[in-house]
């Protein structure tokens, strides 16, 4: 299945489920009798096969009805901005309403690093959802239509809200927790194996999917 894999297919097979059903690699290598650095490095080669993939599909444009916040995952003190983020990774993220999300992990979350992913990834004309962060202004003079919801005062306002962007952050962080701990350099592996459960999102497409992109990384 996998290039440079020792391990059997029937094996191969699986740790695909397993890790489609989010079975730890430690757990899934102590049920099949393996090495545990075995699952391990399985499991690392699905979320370089998934990045991979999913960075191909960054060009991707979305449109319409847009969604876009930033959110911090890891470190140890609490907060989402400023001093209370020291230690934490931060992430932008846009999603299409009714459609897919779109990850990216940066250095800080500043309107000059934003707006680039913005104007790249979203096509002009659309509807674009913010809350109020300061680094949103620049898309009030932008060719977007721009709509704020100030969370101090509510969290949705008709269809003026980021819940579906806030969803996801909430799923990701789920999943990330029960790492219990990841390293920054492999963080966006797996920040964009939480991006692929989202986008595909029961597990029969998931193993499906995966299935073909081995498949098509074995070529």
């Amino acid at each position: 299945m996998i290039k440079r894999c020792r391990l059997s297919k029937k094996i191969q097979d699986q740790l695909l489920e397993y890790f489609i059903l989010q079975v730890t690699a430690g757990s899934a290598g102590d049920m099949l009798s393996i090495q545990a650095n075995s699952g391990v490095l399985f499991y690392h080669k699905l979320r370089l096969i998934i990045c991979e993939v999913l960075e191909k599909e960054a060009d991707s444009i979305f449109w319409g009805e847009i969604e876009a916040d930033e959110s911090y995952f890891g470190g140890i003190r609490k907060g989402k901005r400023g001093r209370g983020a020291a230690g934490k990774v931060p992430v932008f993220g846009v999603l299409k309403r009714g459609g897919k999300v779109y990850t990216q992990a940066l250095t800080d979350t500043k309107s000059d690093t934003l707006m680039p992913i913005i104007e790249k990834k979203i096509k002009p004309d659309s509807i674009v959802y913010t809350d109020c962060y300061g680094s949103y202004n620049a898309l009030d003079i932008s060719e977007f239509k721009h709509y704020r919801i100030n969370h101090s005062e509510l969290f949705a306002n008709k269809h003026n809200h980021i819940n579906g962007i806030e969803n996801f952050w909430n799923q990701a962080k789920w999943v990330l927790r029960k790492y219990n701990g990841i390293p920054k350099k492999h963080f966006p592996l797996f920040l964009k194996e939480c991006e692929f459960r989202f986008n595909y999102g029961s597990p029969k497409e998931q193993l499906t999917t995966l299935k073909r992109w081995i498949k098509i990384n074995k070529k």
